[in-house]
């Protein structure tokens, strides 16, 4: 088994009403409940950013604003990518790339 970065994109964010909010948690609940011990990592969704190179330091992250991760194992990137079709980002208008990470045993 190896471990899985999921890495989530854009979509529409919070809702505004208390409403939209609690039926957008419950969907995001589900769907890890749904991965059972596949779920490493639930992750976090990201804010603010910088931007680092070589030889200075900017504001954002660049074309591909980083909205969130979560970690998953899986037996294969095709299963990964399987698990995260779920994922209720999709269903708000955004993306997720699927990153195998690869263990350095240290």
């Amino acid at each position: 088994m190896a471990n899985y970065l999921l890495a989530y994109h854009g979509g529409s964010g919070m809702p505004e009403s208390e409403e939209d909010q609690a039926a957008e948690m419950q969907a995001w609940g589900a769907w890890f409940g749904g991965l059972g011990e596949g779920l490493v990592d639930g992750g976090a969704p990201t804010a603010q950013a910088k931007t680092i190179t070589n030889s200075s330091v900017s504001d954002g992250a660049g074309a591909m604003h980083l909205s969130g991760y979560s970690i998953l194992s899986a037996d294969t990137l095709d299963a990964a990518v399987t698990m995260a079709q779920g994922c209720p980002v999709l269903k708000n208008g955004g993306t997720v790339n699927v990153y195998e990470t690869i263990d350095l045993g240290m």
